[in-house]
């Protein structure tokens, strides 16, 4: 989540032929069946295909769901639920346990925009319809850009 802003439900959906990893990109279905190409970083990149290679003889048992990316131990797809429980586990074991899921999307949009990424470019990314939307993770941007204005301008 935190290397692509996807949505937990764009995750679940992602297919084999939905993955692009020699361009490191993903393409994604998001709300009201929108597809859009996501880049994807390289450190997801070496983690993706670490995963794929272990997952080979799960999905290779009968009735697995061979196209999906991200599969059970039973190599059915998984749901929101399974992937939530693994993503707050993990966040849990690094000392984030008041952190959910959508907080990994909020948190790549906060650094997307923080870095100085172009609002329009963050709402493609993260797939908003609406500009609007994507405004909600600009709070942190100007409390960075007050800091920033504060500590630099000669007289703030």
């Amino acid at each position: 989540f935190y290397s692509t802003g996807i949505r937990l439900s764009e995750l679940c959906g992602v297919n084999l032929e939905d993955l692009d990893l020699l361009s490191d990109q993903v393409k994604v279905r998001g709300k009201g069946r929108k597809e859009r190409i996501v880049p994807v970083g390289s450190r997801a990149v070496l983690a993706l295909r670490r995963y794929l290679n272990s997952r080979e003889p799960v999905v290779a048992r009968p009735h697995s769901d061979r196209r999906a990316v991200f599969v059970s131990r039973t190599g059915k797809r998984l749901a929101p639920r399974g992937v939530q429980r693994i993503v707050h586990a993990l966040l849990a074991g690094i000392g984030g346990d008041g952190l959910r899921v959508h907080s990994l999307r909020h948190t790549f949009a906060t650094h997307m925009l923080d870095a100085g990424a172009d609002l329009r470019a963050v709402q493609e990314l993260l797939g908003h319809a609406s500009l609007s939307t994507t405004q909600i993770y600009t709070h942190t941007s100007v409390e960075r850009l007050k800091k920033v204005y504060n500590q630099a301008h000669p007289r703030a």
